[in-house]
């Protein structure tokens, strides 16, 4: 039986059939004062993110289980039970599983941040509707660069050049009501 709390325990909880990743939000910003986010993560064997950086807010990852590999700014940092990495605001990084067994993990943003908290559910429903590519990506682009909006993701390097027409294309979405009919059908 469903009580109050594991409700509540369901609708933070997203499971990513694409990848295999389970993503808890144990933390939202609003409940923290916007100090911060704070998300479980059990990421599958081979799973992680493409390098990538965040503008206002920066990423701790500090490892439960298993092994995690961090990468800030080009410097591999292969992390074991107890060991944490920091990815300050600004910096290119990426995580990712290389082992065979899950590796779980606590993910805390600071400050928090309730679009990339949006983003995150958004992106997991996708998936579990089969409406993104093997990568997790969702396959309307209009519906890419929203997210990637809402997240403040932005790309690293010379793919960096993409930043500004992604914008314009996320306001575009905004334009055609695709945006509105994201948050109206995942965001209630």
């Amino acid at each position: 039986m469903l009580t109050p709390a594991r409700t509540e325990m369901a609708a933070r909880r997203f499971e990513n059939p694409v990848v295999g990743d389970i993503v808890t939000l144990l933390e939202t910003s609003r409940e923290t004062a916007g100090a911060r986010t704070l998300l479980e993560v059990e990421l599958a064997p081979g799973g992680g993110t493409p390098p990538h950086r965040h503008h206002t807010y920066e990423e701790r990852f500090h490892v439960n289980d298993g092994t995690l590999v961090v990468e800030v700014d080009g410097i591999e940092h292969v992390l074991g039970p107890g060991e944490s990495a920091c990815a300050p605001a600004g910096s290119v990084h990426r995580f990712v599983n290389h082992s065979v067994a899950r590796a779980s993990f606590d993910c805390e943003l600071r400050p928090g941040h309730e679009g990339f908290e949006r983003a995150l559910r958004v992106t997991y429903a996708l998936a579990a509707e089969g409406r993104v590519d093997r990568l997790s990506r969702p396959r309307n682009p209009l519906q890419g660069a929203v997210l990637l909006r809402w997240s403040e993701m932005g790309l690293p390097g010379k793919q960096a050049v993409l930043d500004r027409p992604l914008r314009a294309l996320a306001q575009l979405a905004r334009l055609c009501g695709v945006e509105r009919r994201l948050e109206r059908r995942y965001l209630g």
